[in-house]
């Protein structure tokens, strides 16, 4: 196997340890206190944050909705919704990333460099699971129609679980990597 294929985002449990010498040097829980902690970082972090949170809201309503606990209409509703702008939301943040903030941030520290292609390597990845995403939901849409409208539902609800470790592993890694090269360069990012 190819270290591309060890540390494809489906595989990799974390960055290897040559890529988190700055998270060592400076680890998350010392972050928003380090001066160099920008209302951008800020909002960087809470972007991420919001992504988690979506995506628990569409599996906790799909859950919800294979329980019984909210009708068919509401949850294509609410779920068509919430997708929709989860879906297009992390696509325009992985496109800012790719074309402003990573170029930036790669210069600062070759040591780094490496993780960088990693991290857009992963923003590749997600796209197909993005594609296969949106196909689930609208699978799901059409099958609320359907003589058992909860088989769709429930293929969604494991589509969501496996989407979410790739999510959380490729967030992880980003924010372990991006954050200690802000803090410890304080670059001019607009």
């Amino acid at each position: 196997m190819t270290e591309d294929e060890i540390l494809a985002l489906e595989r990799r449990d974390g960055l290897p340890d040559a890529l988190r010498v700055l998270v060592a040097e400076l680890p998350r829980g010392t972050w928003e206190a380090h001066p160099n902690f920008s209302p951008l970082t800020r909002f960087w972090l809470q972007r991420h944050l919001m992504f988690r949170e979506i995506l628990e809201k569409l599996q906790a309503g799909t859950r919800s909705y294979l329980d019984g606990q909210q009708d068919g209409e509401q949850y294509g509703r609410n779920t068509a919704r919430m997708a929709q702008f989860f879906l297009q939301e992390l696509h325009g943040h992985h496109s800012i990333e790719d074309h402003h903030y990573f170029p930036v941030l790669t210069s600062l520290d070759q040591r780094l460099e490496r993780g960088f292609v990693i991290l857009d390597a992963d923003h590749h990845a997600l796209d197909g699971h993005l594609n296969d995403l949106a196909e689930g939901t609208n699978a799901m849409l059409r099958g609320l129609s359907e003589k058992d409208p909860k088989v769709a539902a429930g293929a969604l609800d494991e589509q969501l679980s496996g989407f979410g470790d790739f999510l959380d592993r490729h967030l992880t890694d980003e924010e372990d990597l991006v954050v200690p090269v802000i803090l410890k360069y304080a670059p001019e990012i607009h």
